[in-house]
């Protein structure tokens, strides 16, 4: 192997760490003394044509599991849940007051956790009514929201669609019981089959399934019976990753206790292999691969407006605990404890923790790497917004990229093959800067 593979090819065995990309520049570059640019950024019109969006944090659950690193509460009581559904929307007040909004409605709003179909139907609507209040609806094109498959029954899914969902994902992630179990998932197999009932005789208009691969346990003829059994369901789309170990779970907890550097989970050739798997068998199906992790039954109609307005730089308020937002090029966070967060918007203040404003480079390729997760980035789009054909501005990794058969570049557009977009969050740290890379 040459020097540059071994810079390019990702190291085959999964040890503790995040791998999966979601923005850029890294988070650990985010700090508290940049949240003054925060309310520069809020006090700002915003840029004409920019979507706005609303996220959701719903942090509930009934079990943590062991692979999750979200910020969720497992011991909180109904009281606990009101108060904090009250509160995320005075925080949506707090920003509807601001400039930035200048008249805008949410383009998209989406409900994470956490489980947000933890909380009852009661304390749903009471949520969805407020939010509504203080920044209407009536133009969003897509209301997404997860659900847990074990926290759902008819009545609940029924009003989660009278309330105006229109895209929920079923986090069943594996349909065998021991291996949800000796994951920490809290459902188990028969509450997949009665939820996704449910959810298709009341009509909603897309579902989509999740599913890991490689977690603990996993095999291969296990594997193969669940991408069987998502196709036998014929879901509107199937979004599909490979499973880590980041920092702040249960399993790398018992990683250290034991003294392990490699995670009980599938290493990344097998997990790479059972992605290509579950991909070729959905396309077989009559689907189409439209993401490094997601597949669509219908591309012309079944969209996925909250990534795909992020991923072009779309203004987003991330409303609750530890909750991410980015508004008029300025990235921050909410405080990420349970106290700090309820005290800074009873006190009539916005709960930012921390923030980081990029510069006009780190835009360009936080949109760059992102849109390379599609599998495709078109070279006009960000010679229009940014000034530069990205086959210039990045012709090293490119070159890289291109020499080891992952991409083509094309007069209009940059193509990330099959291999490139399995292991498309490891390449892109090669677009990164110096200074961000390690």
């Amino acid at each position: 192997m040459t020097e540059r593979q071994s810079s390019v090819l990702l190291e085959e065995e999964t040890t503790a760490g995040s791998y999966f990309v979601s923005n850029y520049p890294p988070y650990r570059y985010w700090g508290p003394d940049h949240v003054p640019a925060v309310h520069e950024a809020l006090a700002r019109p915003p840029a004409p044509g920019t979507p706005l969006g609303l996220y959701h944090h719903i942090p509930f659950c009934r079990k943590r599991c062991h692979f999750c690193y979200f910020k969720v509460y497992t011991d909180k009581v109904a009281s606990d849940v009101e108060t904090y559904l009250d509160a995320t929307i005075a925080e949506l007040e707090l920003y509807a007051r601001q400039t930035f909004i200048g008249g805008r409605k949410p383009l998209f709003i989406y409900f994470g956790g956490g489980t947000p179909s933890f909380i009852s139907t009661r304390q749903l609507t009471r949520l969805v009514e407020g939010m509504k209040r203080v920044l209407p609806w009536d133009e969003a094109e897509e209301v997404a929201f997860e659900c847990e498959p074990g926290t759902l029954t008819e009545g609940k899914l029924t009003a989660i669609k009278e309330l105006g969902m229109t895209r929920i994902s079923l986090g069943i992630e594996n349909f065998n019981d021991e291996i949800l179990q000796l994951n920490g998932r809290a459902h188990l197999s028969k509450e997949i089959d009665r939820a996704y009932s449910f959810a298709r005789s009341i009509g909603f208009p897309q579902i989509n399934i999740d599913l890991i691969a490689g977690m603990m346990g996993e095999t291969e003829e296990n594997w193969r019976d669940c991408v069987r059994r998502v196709i036998e369901m014929a879901p509107e789309c199937v979004t599909v990753y490979q499973m880590e170990v980041p920092y702040n779970t249960t399993i790398f907890k018992e990683m250290k206790v034991f003294g392990q550097t490699v995670a009980p989970v599938a290493n990344w050739k097998t997990k790479r292999a059972w992605v290509r798997y579950a991909f070729a068998e959905l396309e077989r199906a009559g689907y189409t691969v439209t993401s490094a992790y997601t597949a669509v039954k219908d591309p012309a109609r079944t969209k996925f407006v909250y990534r795909d307005a992020l991923w072009r730089g779309a203004d987003m308020v991330g409303l609750g605990v530890a909750s991410f937002s980015h508004v008029g090029g300025t990235h921050f966070q909410n405080e990420h404890d349970w106290g700090p967060y309820l005290d800074c918007v009873n006190r009539g203040e916005l709960p930012v923790f921390r923030a980081l404003t990029p510069t006009h480079d780190e835009r360009f390729i936080r949109e760059f790497v992102l849109q390379m997760k599609l599998g495709r980035v078109e070279r006009e789009y960000f010679a229009r917004k940014f000034g530069a054909d990205p086959v210039e501005r990045f012709a090293e990794p490119l070159g890289k990229l291109r020499d080891e058969g992952f991409s083509e570049i094309g007069p209009g557009h940059i193509v990330l093959n099959r291999d490139g977009l399995l292991q498309v969050d490891r390449l892109l740290h090669e677009f990164f800067l110096p200074e961000h890379r390690e």
